[in-house]
C-alpha cells in the first residue's frame, strides 16, 4: 500500500519497477479502497505489505490496518525491519532512510500472527488486541536488526549473495 501523496507517486513508480504492485491509498486517503485491492491481492496470491506507522505517523507505531486486513482474508500477519549500517537520514517525520553505497542491510521478519474472521461482540477488543500484538513484533524486529546490523557479512550473519 502507497500514499495517494506526492511522494508516494515515487515510491509506486520504483515498485513497480521492481515487479511490484503499487495498491493507492493510505489510512487518511483512500483506505478502504486500497484495503479491498490489497486482499484482492491476497486472493491472487500475491503477498502484500505496507509501512505500518500511515503517512502521519507516529513513527513506528501500527496502525489497525494490517490487523483489519489479515482478519477479512484469512491471510496471516506479519512485521518487519529493514536496518541499515549506514544511511542518509531525511528530516522528515519519519526519518526516512536512504542507504549510501556499500552499506549493510539486515531484514528481520516476526512470527506469523492469525487473525480469526469471527465477529463477535468482543471483536473491538480483540482487534485492539491483536494490533498490540503486531505492535510488539514490530519493536522486537527493529530492535534486533538494529542491534545485529553491524554484523551483516559475519560468520553469524553471512551476506547472501544474488
Amino acid at each position: 500500500m502507497v500514499s495517494r501523496s506526492f511522494d508516494g507517486e515515487y515510491i509506486a513508480r520504483t515498485l513497480e519497477r521492481l515487479g511490484f504492485v503499487a495498491v493507492r491509498g493510505s489510512s487518511s486517503r483512500g483506505g478502504a479502497t486500497a484495503l479491498l485491492g490489497l486482499r484482492g491481492q491476497l486472493e491472487q496470491g500475491t503477498a502484500v505489505a505496507f509501512t505500518i506507522d500511515g503517512p502521519r505517523g507516529p513513527k513506528y507505531v501500527a496502525k489497525p490496518g494490517p490487523v483489519l486486513l489479515s482478519q477479512v482474508s484469512a491471510v496471516p500477519m506479519a512485521a518487519f525491519y529493514v536496518a541499515l549500517s549506514d544511511a542518509w537520514v531525511l528530516n522528515t517525520w519519519d526519518a526516512l532512510m536512504i542507504p549510501k553505497p556499500f552499506s549493510k542491510a539486515l531484514v528481520r521478519l516476526s512470527a506469523k500472527v492469525q487473525v480469526p474472521a469471527t465477529r463477535d461482540a468482543q471483536m473491538d477488543a480483540q482487534m485492539a488486541e491483536f494490533q498490540q500484538q503486531l505492535q510488539a513484533a514490530l519493536e522486537r524486529v527493529t530492535r534486533f536488526a538494529e542491534e545485529h546490523v553491524a554484523q551483516v557479512g559475519s560468520e553469524e550473519f553471512p551476506a547472501i549473495k544474488g
